[in-house]
């Protein structure tokens, strides 16, 4: 059987149900391709157990950090902050053979391809509020107040950069220049924590949580790059949504009280990535 490009993301491994699932997830084919969109979890001992895991079982793995990883939890031993954390899990990724945003990008030749697959790093950077007329601080505010504010506040750190916004708009940079030379007539396959454009987010019980998704920067990649699909997690809603002519493909597990719940949409396996 040809291999498949697949993807997952929000895996959250400190709970055992969704440890289970890791556990369990095996390929239907020696050849397939597994994206880990990001937060897989927040102690880097369970990072490392779970993309050790689904290395061992997938031809390839591929991490793009979510915000969970980067968090710096007092009870985890490595209490690296900012870009050390970052380089740390980097180089713990490449000790069990996964693919990073820091390596050069792979060309899929399986079923869909060839598609060079691209993980991003990238943040966010308050740009998503609910309003264009509020200031950024105005905007961080009206979060406080309505008592809906990501744990990023509060464990993220962006060291040695001033503001997470800050590191956002460097990685922005610098991944934007990676892209540019990309050869262009190959497709590409953008694999971020965070959706590239902002309508994936409008469905958000609270609207206020989108300040933390992503960024009005990335609005046009998908366009201004030949982009064949965009993969992403962090809002876990798992669903297919088409943004000029480009499929985006949400591949979150989420949290076990979220896909228990009847009616739930997920299927708590990788989704495959490119329509044949």
């Amino acid at each position: 059987m040809q291999g498949e490009l697949l993807a997952i993301s929000d895996l959250h491994v400190a709970y055992e149900e969704n440890r289970k699932i890791v556990a369990d997830l095996r390929p239907e084919s020696d050849g397939d391709w597994l994206i880990v969109a990001g937060d897989v979890g927040e102690r880097t001992e369970d990072i490392a157990w779970a993309l050790g895991a689904l290395s061992r079982v997938y031809a390839k793995v591929i991490w793009a950090p979510g915000n969970h990883e980067l968090w710096t939890p007092r009870e985890d031993p490595v209490q690296l902050r900012g870009v050390e954390r970052y380089r740390y899990l980097v180089d713990l990724c490449r000790d069990l053979g996964v693919l990073t945003p820091e390596d050069p990008y792979p060309l899929w030749e399986g079923a869909g391809g060839p598609v060079t697959v691209a993980p991003l790093f990238l943040l966010y950077d308050y740009t998503w509020r609910t309003s264009p007329h509020l200031s950024q601080e105005e905007a961080l505010a009206a979060a406080h107040e309505t008592g809906v504010v990501c744990t990023d506040e509060f464990l993220l750190h962006p060291d040695p950069y001033p503001t997470r916004e800050a590191w956002c708009h460097a990685r922005i940079k610098e991944t934007e220049a990676r892209l540019a030379e990309v050869d262009p007539e190959i497709p590409l396959v953008l694999a971020n924590h965070y959706p590239l454009v902002r309508e994936p987010t409008r469905i958000l019980r609270y609207p206020e949580f989108a300040l933390w998704c992503g960024t009005d920067a990335t609005a046009d990649w998908h366009t201004r790059f030949r982009t064949a699909a965009m993969v992403y997690g962090h809002l876990h809603i798992p669903r297919t949504t088409w943004h000029d002519g480009v499929r985006f493909e949400e591949v979150s597990v989420g949290y076990p009280r979220e896909w228990m719940r009847p009616g739930h949409p997920g299927t708590q396996r990788p989704r495959r990535v490119l329509v044949r």
